[in-house]
Protein backbone atom coordinates (compact mmCIF):
# COMPACT_ATOMS: atom_id res chain seq x y z
CA UNK A 1 0.00 0.00 0.00
CA UNK A 2 1.43 3.32 -0.95
CA UNK A 3 4.71 1.87 -2.52
CA UNK A 4 4.15 3.13 -6.03
CA UNK A 5 3.00 -0.44 -7.51
CA UNK A 6 0.54 1.47 -9.74
CA UNK A 7 3.01 4.40 -11.06
CA UNK A 8 5.97 1.87 -11.34
CA UNK A 9 4.07 -0.88 -12.79
CA UNK A 10 2.92 1.61 -15.28
CA UNK A 11 6.03 2.65 -16.36
CA UNK A 12 7.46 -0.89 -16.04
CA UNK A 13 5.05 -2.41 -18.38
CA UNK A 14 5.35 0.51 -21.19
CA UNK A 15 9.45 -0.44 -21.08
CA UNK A 16 8.86 -3.83 -21.41
CA UNK A 17 6.07 -3.50 -24.28
CA UNK A 18 3.59 -5.26 -22.15
CA UNK A 19 -0.40 -4.51 -20.84
CA UNK A 20 -0.46 -3.37 -17.22
CA UNK A 21 -3.30 -4.49 -15.28
CA UNK A 22 -4.00 -3.20 -11.42
CA UNK A 23 -5.79 -6.34 -8.89
CA UNK A 24 -8.03 -3.62 -7.73
CA UNK A 25 -8.97 -2.26 -10.37
CA UNK A 26 -10.06 -5.35 -11.75
CA UNK A 27 -12.16 -6.13 -9.00
CA UNK A 28 -14.06 -2.75 -8.95
CA UNK A 29 -14.43 -3.61 -12.77
CA UNK A 30 -16.02 -6.98 -12.01
CA UNK A 31 -18.39 -5.97 -9.57
CA UNK A 32 -19.24 -2.90 -10.07
CA UNK A 33 -18.73 -1.24 -6.77
CA UNK A 34 -15.31 0.26 -4.97
CA UNK A 35 -13.11 -1.40 -3.11
CA UNK A 36 -14.27 0.48 0.57
CA UNK A 37 -17.74 0.02 -0.57
CA UNK A 38 -17.09 -4.13 -1.00
CA UNK A 39 -14.92 -3.62 2.26
CA UNK A 40 -18.12 -1.91 4.29
CA UNK A 41 -20.63 -4.09 3.17
CA UNK A 42 -19.10 -7.29 2.38
CA UNK A 43 -16.00 -7.12 5.15
CA UNK A 44 -12.75 -7.76 4.33
CA UNK A 45 -13.04 -11.34 3.93
CA UNK A 46 -15.13 -11.39 0.86
CA UNK A 47 -12.73 -9.06 -0.52
CA UNK A 48 -9.87 -11.03 0.22
CA UNK A 49 -11.83 -13.84 -1.45
CA UNK A 50 -12.66 -11.77 -4.73
CA UNK A 51 -9.08 -10.43 -4.89
CA UNK A 52 -7.99 -14.45 -4.80
CA UNK A 53 -10.16 -14.93 -7.43
CA UNK A 54 -8.39 -12.08 -9.57
CA UNK A 55 -5.21 -13.07 -8.68
CA UNK A 56 -5.52 -16.57 -9.73
CA UNK A 57 -7.40 -15.15 -13.36
CA UNK A 58 -4.60 -12.36 -14.03
CA UNK A 59 -1.82 -14.37 -13.29
CA UNK A 60 -2.81 -17.06 -15.28
CA UNK A 61 -2.62 -14.38 -17.95
CA UNK A 62 0.82 -13.70 -20.19
CA UNK A 63 1.86 -10.25 -21.41
CA UNK A 64 0.58 -8.43 -18.49
CA UNK A 65 2.18 -6.48 -15.84
CA UNK A 66 0.31 -6.87 -12.27
CA UNK A 67 -0.17 -4.65 -9.48
CA UNK A 68 -1.37 -6.23 -7.22
CA UNK A 69 -3.27 -5.29 -3.64
CA UNK A 70 -1.13 -4.60 -0.95
CA UNK A 71 -3.08 -7.81 1.01
CA UNK A 72 -3.10 -9.85 -2.08
CA UNK A 73 -0.26 -12.10 0.01
CA UNK A 74 -2.10 -13.08 2.81
CA UNK A 75 -3.99 -15.78 0.41
CA UNK A 76 -1.27 -18.89 0.64
CA UNK A 77 -2.59 -19.77 -2.65
CA UNK A 78 -2.05 -16.30 -4.38
CA UNK A 79 1.40 -16.53 -3.04
CA UNK A 80 2.22 -19.56 -4.35
CA UNK A 81 0.36 -18.58 -8.11
CA UNK A 82 2.59 -14.89 -7.61
CA UNK A 83 5.46 -16.83 -7.29
CA UNK A 84 4.95 -19.69 -9.89
CA UNK A 85 3.59 -17.48 -12.77
CA UNK A 86 5.48 -14.47 -12.83
CA UNK A 87 8.62 -12.36 -11.61
CA UNK A 88 7.22 -11.15 -8.05
CA UNK A 89 9.05 -7.29 -7.47
CA UNK A 90 8.58 -6.28 -3.89
CA UNK A 91 8.58 -2.27 -3.86
CA UNK A 92 9.23 -2.02 -0.05
CA UNK A 93 8.45 1.69 1.43
CA UNK A 94 9.32 3.08 4.77
CA UNK A 95 6.40 3.71 7.43
CA UNK A 96 6.67 7.39 6.92
CA UNK A 97 6.70 6.96 3.17
CA UNK A 98 3.44 4.74 2.88
CA UNK A 99 2.20 7.44 5.38
CA UNK A 100 3.05 10.96 3.24
CA UNK A 101 1.71 9.12 0.34
CA UNK A 102 -1.63 7.63 1.58
CA UNK A 103 -2.38 10.72 3.55
CA UNK A 104 -5.09 11.82 2.07
CA UNK A 105 -6.34 9.48 0.49
CA UNK A 106 -10.02 8.11 1.58
CA UNK A 107 -10.03 4.91 -0.81
CA UNK A 108 -8.00 2.66 1.73
CA UNK A 109 -10.54 1.32 3.53
CA UNK A 110 -7.51 -0.01 6.01
CA UNK A 111 -6.60 2.94 6.94
CA UNK A 112 -9.72 4.57 7.70
CA UNK A 113 -8.75 4.46 11.78
CA UNK A 114 -7.71 7.24 14.43
CA UNK A 115 -3.80 6.23 14.28
CA UNK A 116 -2.97 5.31 10.25
CA UNK A 117 0.51 5.33 11.16
CA UNK A 118 0.23 2.39 14.26
CA UNK A 119 -1.92 0.82 11.61
CA UNK A 120 0.12 1.07 8.57
CA UNK A 121 3.00 -0.34 11.00
CA UNK A 122 1.01 -3.31 12.34
CA UNK A 123 0.22 -4.27 8.53
CA UNK A 124 3.89 -4.17 7.34
CA UNK A 125 4.86 -6.47 10.31
CA UNK A 126 2.50 -8.86 9.06
CA UNK A 127 2.95 -8.21 5.71
CA UNK A 128 6.79 -8.09 5.23
CA UNK A 129 7.76 -11.84 5.64
CA UNK A 130 5.04 -12.55 3.09
CA UNK A 131 6.17 -10.60 0.80
CA UNK A 132 9.89 -11.40 1.46
CA UNK A 133 8.61 -15.11 0.82
CA UNK A 134 6.99 -14.54 -2.85
CA UNK A 135 9.64 -11.69 -3.87
CA UNK A 136 11.75 -12.52 -6.37
CA UNK A 137 13.49 -8.43 -6.63
CA UNK A 138 13.07 -6.55 -3.59
CA UNK A 139 13.12 -2.88 -4.49
CA UNK A 140 13.29 0.31 -1.98
CA UNK A 141 11.01 2.75 -3.47
CA UNK A 142 12.52 5.49 -1.52
CA UNK A 143 14.14 7.21 -4.45
CA UNK A 144 11.84 10.18 -5.50
CA UNK A 145 12.60 9.10 -9.88
CA UNK A 146 10.32 6.89 -10.86
CA UNK A 147 12.34 6.06 -13.90
CA UNK A 148 15.29 5.82 -11.54
CA UNK A 149 13.32 2.72 -9.93
CA UNK A 150 12.18 0.89 -13.35
CA UNK A 151 15.60 1.19 -14.71
CA UNK A 152 16.43 -0.34 -11.22
CA UNK A 153 14.46 -3.28 -11.93
CA UNK A 154 14.77 -3.48 -15.25
CA UNK A 155 18.20 -4.55 -14.59
CA UNK A 156 17.50 -7.15 -12.22
CA UNK A 157 15.06 -8.77 -14.69
CA UNK A 158 16.26 -12.70 -15.16
CA UNK A 159 16.21 -13.37 -19.09
CA UNK A 160 15.70 -9.76 -19.89
CA UNK A 161 16.98 -9.95 -23.30
CA UNK A 162 15.03 -12.41 -23.69
CA UNK A 163 11.58 -11.00 -23.33
CA UNK A 164 12.60 -7.62 -23.83
CA UNK A 165 12.06 -5.91 -27.56
CA UNK A 166 15.23 -4.45 -28.69
CA UNK A 167 14.42 -0.68 -28.74
CA UNK A 168 13.46 -1.33 -24.88
CA UNK A 169 16.74 -3.08 -23.72
CA UNK A 170 18.11 -0.99 -20.07
CA UNK A 171 20.57 1.08 -20.98
CA UNK A 172 23.88 0.26 -18.44
CA UNK A 173 23.22 1.69 -14.49
CA UNK A 174 25.74 2.25 -12.36
CA UNK A 175 23.16 1.77 -9.38
CA UNK A 176 24.31 -0.81 -6.83
CA UNK A 177 22.32 -3.78 -6.58
CA UNK A 178 19.64 -3.99 -4.27
CA UNK A 179 20.70 -5.91 -0.89
CA UNK A 180 18.06 -8.52 0.13
CA UNK A 181 17.32 -8.55 3.37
Amino acid sequence: MGSGKTTIGRALAKRLDKRFVDADHEIETRTGASIPWIFEIEGEASFRQREADVIRDLTAQEGIVLATGGGAVLNEQSRQLLKERGTVIYLRASVNSILQRTSHDRNRPLLQTDDPKARIEELSQQRAPLYQEVAHIIIETGRPNVQSVVQTILSQLPNLSETLPAENQPESTNESSVDHP
